[in-house]
């Protein structure tokens, strides 16, 4: 049994590559941070394990990109949850962190990234509707 996949649109491919850049940029915070923790200037632990939470979910985020940036359908929902998990981070830096124009920069980059998921052929390749040709819309 072979399945076919469709390729995705041109938004939602920008979305990915976007989104790429976004899990690069979380894998490079990780890293930062054991350079912080090896250089003796932070306690090991937590930042340890925040920084193997960052692997852990950016890298899923690596493969998930590049499996919807080849079609894949299942990819697509990794992809909008760090969206929003990353608003929510946009807002914290926005509000309770007092640096506005970081937060507003990643807020957003986020929503760019949504809107370009949420287009009008983004959502009818995510739900798998062939586009009708315009001999078949006049019968």
């Amino acid at each position: 049994m072979t399945t076919q996949i469709q390729a995705p649109p041109r938004a939602v491919r920008i979305a990915s590559a976007l989104t790429f850049v976004q899990a690069l940029g979380g894998i490079a915070l990780a890293v930062a941070l054991v350079i912080r923790v090896i250089g003796g200037s932070t306690p090991a632990g937590p930042i340890l394990g925040a920084a193997g939470v960052l692997v852990i979910w950016f890298g899923g985020v690596l493969l998930a990109t590049v499996m919807l940036f080849r079609g894949h359908h299942g990819a697509r929902t990794p992809v909008i949850v760090t969206q929003l998990l990353l608003l929510g981070c946009a807002w914290y830096a926005y509000g309770p962190s007092e640096q506005p124009l970081l937060g507003s920069l990643g807020g957003i980059y986020c929503v760019v990234v949504l809107v370009f998921l949420f287009t009008s052929d983004g959502r009818k390749w995510a739900l798998g509707l062939d586009d009708v040709s315009e001999g078949d819309k006049a019968d």
